[in-house]
């Protein structure tokens, strides 16, 4: 599943058969990166989009030294059920 990184917009996006995910942050601070907001438009749901976008933020934030927050939910959900494998970017 190919995610695509928008720096511009700060967020990382799936399309497919017309339908988008997205894994939006936010930079509060230097060398921090809090993830604020995911949606999965409901033709994509239940086919694990919403985990590759959370593992590509991650692995973004682990390639460019970030500590990460997460506001978002879905993603403090995400990295407590993974928190051996990401305990050592957060915040």
């Amino acid at each position: 599943m190919a995610v695509n990184h928008n720096t511009a917009d700060q967020e990382f996006t799936v399309i497919r058969d017309g339908y988008t995910a997205e894994l939006a942050y936010a930079r509060p601070a230097d060398g921090v990166i809090d993830f604020t907001h995911t949606f999965v438009d409901e033709g994509l749901r239940g086919q694990g989009v919403a985990d590759e976008l959370a593992r590509a933020g991650l692995a973004f934030a682990r390639e460019n030294h970030l500590k990460v927050k997460t506001t978002c939910t879905f993603m403090h959900g995400f990295v407590k059920r993974h928190h051996d494998e990401y305990a050592d970017i957060l915040a």
